[in-house]
């Protein structure tokens, strides 16, 4: 089993290259998508932020905007909560892996390298593109200012940091050529799997 850390700043065309990797028979654990999980009905966070943090739940579900507004009003609650959701994503995380039938694992994670998650791939491939089309695309969405994706972008690695330090770089200016790189990736990693 080959493990891929899938990483990228915003608007960079993460979930669209995810999508990518999962059209050509990789399995794909989205971070984002589990946290989703975790906070929703039913979800395994719910309860014990509930007793934490009663005023971030309504209507059985952990509010993102809620948690926003505590974390602003309180950033010290900002550990509390990881230290609440962060295991019970590393469940989630194992129970994929447990259940994962593909043999090259892509895990999209916003943030693998400020975690320091890229330490437990096999490698690491970073979705790139130029700063003007990352930030027309985030605006394009219609979900946030100007300001507040300026705020999005400081907290996470500068893109060319993150690009200098991955094993595998896929620009995403177009989805052919997107398309094309995946499948290089794809290739490189079964030939180091075939040579180990």
């Amino acid at each position: 089993m080959f493990e891929l850390g899938l990483t990228g700043s915003i608007g960079m065309g993460k979930s669209t290259t995810a999508a990518l990797f999962a059209e050509l028979g990789c399995e794909v654990w989205d971070a984002d998508a589990a946290v989703h999980r975790l906070y929703s009905i039913g979800g395994a966070a719910v309860a014990p932020m509930q007793a934490q943090f009663p005023q971030v739940v309504e209507d059985n579900t952990v509010s993102r905007a809620q948690l926003r507004v505590l974390i602003a009003n309180d950033p010290s609650a900002l550990k509390s909560i990881e230290q609440i959701v962060h295991p019970l994503l590393g469940q989630d995380r194992s129970d994929f892996v447990e259940n994962a039938k593909s043999y090259i694992l892509v895990y999209d994670i916003p943030l693998l390298f400020e975690t320091g998650g890229d330490a437990r791939m096999d490698a690491v491939a970073c979705v790139w593109t130029a700063p003007e089309i990352q930030e027309q695309r985030v605006m394009e969405r219609g979900t946030m200012s100007a300001e507040q994706f300026e705020v999005i972008r400081a907290k996470q690695l500068p893109a060319d940091e993150k690009r200098n330090r991955a094993d595998y770089v896929i620009v995403t200016d177009t989805i052919e050529h997107a398309r094309m790189q995946v499948q290089n990736v794809l290739k490189s990693i079964r030939q180091r799997m075939s040579n180990a």
